[in-house]
């Protein structure tokens, strides 16, 4: 079973299309090794949260910033593909 990943963003903060954004980079990396991506709108002000499957991996409040792209890549797929490559993203 493929994981499913997450996304819950704070709509009255307006990050949907930063959330929208960043499911696609990850849809387009991961078309095989996941099973989909949910956007959620948040009842928490300020939230913006990466899950897969019930963990997080990545929290705005916690780390003071949102992640960049490269580096939410990076840490999807550590959980999803640990031996994945990606490329260009890949710690170098």
């Amino acid at each position: 079973m493929r994981p499913k990943i997450e996304i819950e963003y704070c709509p009255k903060c307006g990050w949907m299309l930063r959330a929208a954004y960043m499911a696609q980079e990850l849809l387009t990396t991961f078309t095989e090794d996941v099973y989909g991506i949910t956007l959620v709108p948040s009842e928490v002000n300020g939230r913006y949260q990466v899950r897969v499957e019930q963990s997080i991996i990545f929290d705005r409040k916690r780390e003071g910033r949102f992640p960049e792209i490269k580096e939410l890549k990076q840490l999807v797929r550590d959980v999803v593909s640990p031996d994945k490559s990606l490329g260009h993203s890949d710690k170098k």
